[in-house]
């Protein structure tokens, strides 16, 4: 929805139709003022009234009311984390900046509207910068360019946008050609002086195709900014026709990594140096988050922050792959990235999630015969953390079939096939072999209205006597699969049937051994 009405003559009115409060400056106000915020009485009412929906997640986060999109400004602030979102309110839906916070990343608790649009149309992907006394917000802001918004406050409810309008604007209609693209900036701080890169692409491929960009400015500041030149350099990784979306730019262990979204093959990060005396990120290796198409039910865009520790926390939205009444996306877990060695990135997942369990099952040590399906009787569920370790010996493929009907009429299958990925030559003197993990839905839902996907197929570098250890999280309409602290897949499912709540195990083409198993049943997180 576009203002069409003009403020004073010069350009259109975008102020929100959403109300927006002002809030106290001590914590103690803040939490008095919004237990009678108006917001959050409905927001409430929104959750109690969607609750019934049998695909809505019990402990992923999902937004209140409302559309859902990517994720924005992940960010640890004076005890608690803050993640930010593209909502949709009901009064105005254009994008405005959501907001909930977490103390333990897990557990998230709804908070007011953050971001509202004017002199922008709409708030778009961003990044946030936490100093000492405040945050910093930059994010792309439709019709007007790079925006910068700033808050200090206990619970971030307060923002003041720097200069009032674009720090980074769009050229004048007529005006001369820019060097950069002007989308989606994320900002870091280097000595004294701002650094903010922008996604995009350059038209430097075969045949002048365009390939993925991204652009550097920097300023003392925030208000006024220089441009400086293209950002990454000796990429080699990135395809012909990817952008840089949603870039966030963190160091991980003693390398940097940038993590980006682009719009033809999805969530990726490239891994490498940050060359501080020239301002270029030298690249030296890569990897993806998506390992089939973003939608239907795929994962989307990612936001980022350092976690203090060396390693990097990110979120990603979750596209639908069903139509839902009066929502539709919904957050991947967060995940933790660390560097594993110079240039491999360790994934798991991330925050208090053992709080959420209750009603444990163990199932001992078992060997799984050749070609037959065992059968989990007392492990059941849609709601659900399973942690087992499987030795596949000389099979080819083991499998976990989760959210199964009683005669397979419904199921998903988790598929590890040993060996049995592209080799790499640089890997060999280690012992290492790429082997793969599938999350295949083709049988997931008899309904209709589900729309299909090829399975989610992605490799995971294994040693070769290296035991399986699988970390599965199933809630109602999605699966995410972790393997080994080194991959993670991960995908939407509905399945029809209220009894497609089994597990199962087999071994495809030879014996393999389950050493444990440990399932246990999931809290909600609110």
């Amino acid at each position: 929805m576009e203002r069409q009405a003009m403020s004073k003559g010069k350009q259109p009115d975008y102020t929100s139709r959403v109300p927006k409060f002002a809030f106290a400056g001590t914590l103690a106000e803040q939490e008095a003022q919004l237990k009678t915020n108006p917001l959050m009485r409905r927001f409430a009412e929104s959750r109690r009234k969607l609750a019934a929906d049998p695909y809505r997640p019990a402990y992923h986060f999902v937004n209140p009311e409302g559309r859902l999109d990517d994720p924005n400004g992940l960010c640890f602030w004076k005890g608690r984390w803050h993640l930010f979102y593209q909502a949709y309110p009901l009064e105005d839906p254009r994008q405005h900046w959501g907001h909930a916070v977490s103390d333990d990343l897990i557990h998230w608790r709804d908070l007011p509207y953050a971001i509202y649009p004017n002199p922008e149309d709409k708030c778009y992907s961003g990044s946030t910068l936490v100093e000492k006394d405040r945050v910093i917000a930059m994010y792309h802001g439709t019709n007007a360019g790079s925006m910068v918004a700033v808050s200090s406050d206990p619970l971030l409810l307060n923002w003041k946008k720097v200069t009032g309008k674009a720090v980074i604007p769009f050229p004048k209609p007529g005006g001369p050609k820019l060097p950069y693209n002007i989308f989606d900036p994320c900002i870091w701080k280097k000595g004294a002086m701002y650094y903010a890169l922008t996604a995009g692409t350059l038209p430097e491929g075969p045949g002048g195709r365009r390939i993925r960009a991204n652009f550097l400015h920097r300023s003392k500041d925030l208000a006024k900014w220089e441009y400086l030149h293209p950002f990454v350099e000796d990429d080699r990784f990135s395809l012909v026709g990817d952008d840089g979306a949603c870039p966030y730019f963190w160091p991980i262990g003693n390398r940097h990594i940038l993590l980006h979204f682009s719009h033809m093959s999805g969530g990726k990060y490239l891994l490498g140096d940050y060359a501080k005396r020239r301002d270029k990120f030298v690249v030296t290796a890569h990897g993806d988050f998506n390992h089939g198409p973003v939608g239907p039910a795929g994962v989307h865009a990612p936001s980022a922050t350092p976690d203090g520790r060396g390693g990097v926390i990110v979120i990603f939205n979750m596209n639908p792959g069903k139509p839902t009444r009066g929502w539709n996306q919904i957050m991947t877990l967060p995940r933790r990235l660390t560097l594993i060695s110079k240039d491999q990135v360790g994934i798991e997942p991330a925050g208090d999630i053992k709080s959420l369990r209750h009603d444990h099952q163990h199932v001992d040590r078992m060997p799984l015969k050749a070609n037959e399906e065992t059968v989990l009787e007392k492990v059941k569920g849609n709601a659900m953390e399973i942690v087992a370790a499987i030795d596949p010996g000389k099979a080819p493929m083991v499998e976990m079939n989760v959210l199964r009907s009683p005669n397979r009429e419904e199921v998903t299958r988790i598929m590890f096939f040993k060996d049995r990925g592209y080799r790499r030559p640089d890997s060999e003197p280690d012992g290492m072999r790429n082997s793969v993990i599938t999350i295949d839905s083709s049988r997931s839902s008899l309904l209709p209205d589900v729309l299909s996907r090829a399975p989610e197929t992605a490799p995971v570098l294994m040693k070769g006597r290296e035991t399986l250890k699988l970390r599965v999280f199933i809630d109602r309409s999605a699966v995410e699969v972790f393997v080994n602290g080194k991959q993670c897949v991960a995908q939407r499912v509905y399945p029809g049937r209220k009894d497609s709540i089994g597990v199962s195990l087999r071994s495809q083409g030879g014996d393999a051994l389950l050493k444990s198993l440990d399932a246990w049943q999931m809290k909600g997180n609110g």
